[in-house]
């Protein structure tokens, strides 16, 4: 799979703030489709680090309404990669 398609973006919220700081772990939203090895695959070649572990979850979206007619946000998926000590993603940070 092509780097780009498998990373969509690099999600910054206070969780995902504090992993990176602590653990040197680094969250992402990803395709559907990405497994964790064309995961691991895109984040060495897009950054140029070592990934030791990545974990993955899917996340389903909520139910929303507009006006009177009920949706859905769309369900996706959440990569967490821990980086190899003393590797950093500069560009996220």
């Amino acid at each position: 799979m092509d780097p780009y398609r498998v990373i969509k973006k690099a999600i910054s919220t206070e969780k995902a703030s504090r992993l990176k700081e602590r653990e040197n772990k680094y969250t992402f939203e990803v395709d559907m489709d990405a497994t964790k090895t064309d995961i691991k695959r895109a984040i060495e070649t897009l950054f140029k680090v070592k990934v030791l572990k990545v974990n993955t979850l899917i996340l389903h979206g909520k139910k929303r309404r507009v006006r009177w007619q009920p949706g859905r946000r769309p369900d996706w998926k959440k990569a967490v990669a821990t980086l190899r000590v003393g590797d950093r993603i500069e560009t996220l940070e």
